[in-house]
């Protein structure tokens, strides 16, 4: 699931933010007394998920697999503990990790935390899911089996999703303003080229409906650009190098230049005070950078009033941004049973599952190419073809080198530089030389 900004929090509060968000993990703990460690006589066991965004397993608004699960197993009760910070949930994570205590039977990792997990301060905390539960690791696309490996071969997590790009548009405020509707005239509008995404951007703005920007924030728009960038924050070694990336200046200066021409709203996305996704039921912007997992945001957060006003059109540029893994920490109380539990639910049959309510993109080879997801539709989105769009993105995606600092670097570079560039009106140069004082101290290859 979702994506790499994750709902950004600023690091300067990172140790606030973890302590803050350390009763998430606590009542996501396996040691709530509801089992004692095993399964022996059919005993009742709680098994605990921690998670972020939106997965699509819950039985509210998801594809309903915890009911469906619990019905195949009767001794089993599953209690997801979820957050809209993916920052804040990394941060208590990583603490709740260093104590072995505190945690959830199943926790979600981000894919741009992935090679700090496999890395050699964390990679030994998680049980190898090769060989624990029952998983089919050759079931999934080879470089994501690949991200979640460690140096010693141990696989620690297995893939939910991928975030194949598309770019979402709301059809009724392209109609006020006076340009396409249409998804195949409206890709032509910005077809090959991040830039004319950035000009479209620019016409959109001078027949615009009062009170509406064209784009829902810079910090988008840049993950948009870096997903599609062959060198991101890391060489061709796995090495942070950030300030020598192609990929990086140029989804820089595009974020800049969309938000000093004035065609974002400004919103930090996922933000904790719901502003971000009040912008989706008001009818705040156009056009939001979007993931494959973004379909499910959307539907949740504009509402059924929008239902029918949002399309899919192809992005400038094929790229991935974000896509998840589920791993068992060692710690786990339940670890063995987690273990299945957490195959089971990256199972081909539960990825297609969850792709019809809540359009993940499988991680899964015969699922991606299955004709349930190339011929899927979604309800919220009419007779769009989500699945045809994002199986033919995913077909481009050439998985960029990650470092184990990827998700540390793209929050300071969207919440320190970006953000404050957008809604603070400072300076590019200084922005950017605020990145690069927080990374200095914060980070020690």
């Amino acid at each position: 699931m979702r994506s790499s900004t994750g709902g950004r929090r600023s690091p300067a509060v990172a140790v606030v933010a973890a302590l803050a968000a350390g009763a998430v993990l606590v009542t996501g703990c396996s040691s709530d007394g509801s089992g004692s460690g095993g399964t022996a006589g059919g005993e009742q066991i709680t098994l605990r998920i921690g998670t972020f965004g939106s997965f699509g397993y819950d039985n509210e608004k998801g594809a309903k697999l915890y009911a469906e699960y619990e019905k195949l197993n009767p001794h089993i009760k599953i209690v997801e503990s979820n957050v809209a910070d993916g920052q804040k949930y990394w941060d208590t994570l990583k603490l709740r990790l260093s104590r072995n205590s505190g945690l959830a039977d199943i926790q979600a990792i981000e894919v741009g935390y992935i090679a700090e997990a496999t890395g050699p301060t964390m990679g030994n905390k998680w049980v190898d899911l090769s060989k624990t539960g029952g998983a089919d690791t050759a079931a999934f696309l080879d470089w994501k089996i690949k991200q979640a490996t460690t140096p010693d071969g141990a696989v620690i997590g297995l893939g939910t999703d991928i975030g194949p790009m598309a770019v979402c548009y709301n059809k009724d405020l392209f109609a006020k303003a006076e340009l396409p509707t249409d998804r195949a005239e409206v890709a032509k509008l910005w077809e090959g080229d991040w830039s004319k995404f950035v000009a479209t951007g620019k016409e959109y703005q001078k027949s615009a409906p009062a009170g509406t920007a064209f784009h829902d924030s810079a910090s988008g728009l840049f993950n948009a650009v870096l997903s599609s960038q062959p060198q991101q924050y890391a060489n061709d070694e796995g090495e942070l190098d950030y300030e020598n990336s192609p990929g990086v200046k140029k989804a820089w200066d595009l974020a800049v230049e969309a938000a000093q021409s004035g065609i974002t709203a400004k919103y930090r996305q996922f933000d904790e005070k719901g502003t971000w996704n009040a912008g989706f039921k008001n009818a705040k912007f156009a056009t939001v950078a979007c993931p494959s997992w973004m379909t499910g945001i959307i539907k949740d957060q504009a509402g059924p009033a929008n239902q029918g006003k949002w399309d899919i059109a192809a992005p400038p540029e094929a790229g991935n941004w974000g896509g998840s893994f589920l791993a068992v920490p060692k710690a786990g109380k339940h670890a063995e049973e987690a273990a299945k539990l957490a195959a089971w639910l990256t199972a081909p049959e539960q990825h297609a599952k969850v792709f019809g309510v809540n359009g993940n993109i499988p991680s899964t080879k015969d699922t991606l190419t299955s004709a349930a997801v190339q011929n899927a539709t979604l309800p919220y989105f009419g007779d769009t073809p989500v699945g045809r769009i994002y199986s033919q993105a995913a077909a481009g995606i050439s998985p960029a080198p990650v470092s184990r600092y990827d998700g540390q670097v793209k929050t300071f570079l969207t919440d320190n530089g970006i953000l404050d560039i957008e809604q603070r009106g400072t300076a590019p140069d200084t922005a950017w030389e605020n990145v690069k004082k927080l990374v200095d101290d914060k980070i020690d290859p």
